[in-house]
């Protein structure tokens, strides 16, 4: 046998590696040429548009495309693992980049007819760009999704992600055409943290010094933010490639709460689904009530409608209102606005579990009925428990503290801040105010003039949050009612503890008091280092900023644009921890013990 002999039939062995390994450096290569291509956008807008500065884009767009080409094709052609497969949405998107290839191979054809506009259309410059975009996407979050496959701590690989968001945020937000007379790292960096945190607290004015493009770019932080880095990462991984690893899919699960991987990319979609609908209909109302009463244009309106749906439901509670949400044009007659707005709140920060809980519920009652209509009720499968534990603890934590804080404040605040209301305007702004403390810094009174009892009040809710896997922050609702529950439990005592006829596992009860432990830990430190870096400052304002912070409230006592440099970066670190989690970001940093097989003799501590 000699060597050609032995090559062809040896290929798999001899030639095959050497190839998949080009072609995965290949798609290395088009992991750059996507940040270039992304790079090259950036630069196209955020800079005064020029003849050079189109030249330099289109020429980057044309290599990034050959490139993106080249890629693809060797995917398609050469597959490494047996087992990829691609998603009819892969292959999608990749006829569509294919598609670009028409008028390069054929020349343009006579005006007039079909074939013309085929032409044109697949010639146009917005539909190559919308391709590469989302193939750079694609290509990206691929690559993002990989690292968890080398074994990576899953809650660094979250905590890295926002610092790459807030990084590249803060960017974007110092570009010349971002701002109307610029803007100092320092304030770049602490907005763009606390829009991707979707806290809301400001150290510039936002409406006037940002223009539409940079008041854009905060509103797409706060939609990342509020979505989380890696739900949208998975979601493009997973929906546009559809081969990611057993491990992959399973650290994903971990991180959007799913335990069937069957179900994670539904899971995905839900997300995605409710996020985009409840914001849809949010903007509508919103637009609905502010039509031609704020002097603005009708794409002034809409966009003005879609940022705050986008801000109320991610609980980031950033306006662009001169004067946020306190501005005198949408505090007369205006109460639907705010309605909307809490509401959209609410339905941020009950979380994703609950909502698609809700969802699967109301859609069962509406199958019950139309059995009824239809006289089909013998064949309808009944249900007995609709609502998980979660979903229960969350609806009516939500609904009492919300109940509680209204009138706490309508109380404290009737003859103070809401003096000269009418009844109708003070209750629907006490329930606004006790709203957004959890956790939406959106304000309709200026909070220096609310009582000393109305700000403890609100401190205590900022503390409480909103329920887990939410855009809220806090301890979370479903730990507050846990902490609550067991101490009720010792102070009877019950040696288990029992909520809504369910035993609470001994796990979540030392997990939650962890985490209230930790936050009460950290945000003591916070107020103690920032008294001595902000030494004028009283230790109530102090106190209530580190709450908000850590909390990603976002509400103020007027201290955020008068903090020094330090206590900005205080504040931008408390923004990071809240968002990212206090409990996750510390058990990622920890090295975890292996379960031991053995245990020490108990004892008893003596207490009181």
């Amino acid at each position: 046998m000699d060597n050609w002999e032995r090559f062809i039939l040896y290929r798999k062995k001899l030639l095959f590696p050497h190839i998949y390994q080009m072609v995965d450096w290949f798609s290395w290569f088009s992991c750059l040429a996507a940040i270039l291509f992304l790079g090259a956008i950036v630069y196209r807008y955020g800079f005064t548009f020029t003849e050079n500065v189109h030249s330099v884009v289109s020429s980057i767009t044309h290599a990034v495309w050959i490139i993106f080409l080249i890629n693809t094709t060797l995917g398609h052609l050469f597959s490494s693992d047996s087992t990829e497969k691609f998603t009819v949405w892969t292959w999608v998107l990749d006829i569509g980049l294919y598609l670009t290839l028409l008028p390069v191979v054929f020349n343009q054809p006579e005006p007039g007819n079909m074939a013309y506009w085929i032409w044109m259309f697949f010639n146009n410059s917005y539909y190559k760009g919308v391709v590469l975009l989302l193939m750079s996407f694609t290509l990206l979050s691929g690559f993002f999704v990989r690292l968890l496959g080398r074994k990576t701590n899953p809650p660094l690989i979250l905590a890295s992600s926002f610092i790459i968001i807030i990084l590249v945020g803060s960017g974007l937000l110092m570009l010349p055409r971002a701002t109307y007379d610029g803007i100092s790292w320092i304030d770049a960096l602490f907005i763009s943290t606390s829009a991707t945190c979707v806290t809301g607290l400001v150290s510039v004015d936002v409406p006037s010094t940002f223009t539409i493009e940079g008041q854009v770019i905060i509103m797409l932080l706060i939609q990342i933010g509020g979505l989380g880095v890696m739900t949208i990462t998975s979601f493009f991984a997973m929906f546009f490639m559809g081969n990611t690893s057993l491990y992959n899919q399973l650290a994903l699960g971990d991180m959007v709460s799913t335990n069937s991987l069957n179900s994670l990319l539904s899971t995905l979609l839900y997300i995605l689904g409710f996020t985009l609908a409840i914001e849809g209909i949010g903007m509508f109302l919103i637009w609905l009530d502010i039509h031609g009463t704020l002097g603005m244009s009708f794409y002034e309106e809409l966009f003005l409608s879609a940022f705050h749906s986008v801000s109320a439901f991610c609980n980031a509670g950033f306006s662009i209102l001169p004067g946020g949400m306190g501005n005198e044009l949408v505090m007369q007659d205006h109460n639907p606005l705010y309605i909307v707005l809490s509401m959209l709140i609410v339905l941020g920060g009950i979380g994703f579990p609950i909502l698609v809980n809700i969802k699967d519920t109301l859609f069962y009652y509406l199958r019950y009925w139309i059995s009824l209509v239809s006289f089909r009720r013998h064949r309808f499968i009944k249900k007995i428990h609709l609502y998980n534990l979660n979903t229960k603890i969350v609806l009516f934590m939500t609904g009492g503290l919300l109940l509680l804080g209204t009138i706490l404040i309508l109380i404290f605040e009737w003859n103070n801040a809401f003096a000269g209301m009418p009844l109708g305007d003070k209750v629907v702004h006490a329930f606004f105010n006790s709203t957004c403390p959890r956790t939406a810094g959106f304000a309709s009174v200026g909070l220096t003039s609310l009582s000393t009892q109305t700000l403890l009040l609100m401190i205590i809710l900022m503390m409480i949050g909103g329920g887990t896997q939410s855009t809220a922050g806090g301890v979370k609702i479903n730990v507050f009612a846990v902490i609550m529950v067991n101490l009720f439990a010792v102070l009877r005592g019950v040696e288990r503890t029992y909520i809504l006829h369910r035993e609470i596992s001994s796990d979540s009860v030392k997990r939650s008091n962890a985490a209230f432990m930790l936050y009460l830990i950290i945000v003591f430190v916070a107020i103690f280092v920032m008294t001595l870096v902000e030494p004028h400052v009283s230790v109530m304002v102090l106190v209530f900023e580190c709450v908000s912070a850590l909390s990603t409230v976002g509400s103020s006592l007027d201290l955020t644009p008068a903090l020094s440099n330090a206590g900005k970066l205080i504040i931008i670190v408390l923004m990071f921890v809240g968002r990212v989690g206090a409990f996750t970001l510390v058990s990622g940093l920890i090295r975890q013990e292996k379960k031991k097989n053995y245990k020490y003799p108990s004892d008893n501590i003596i207490i009181n």
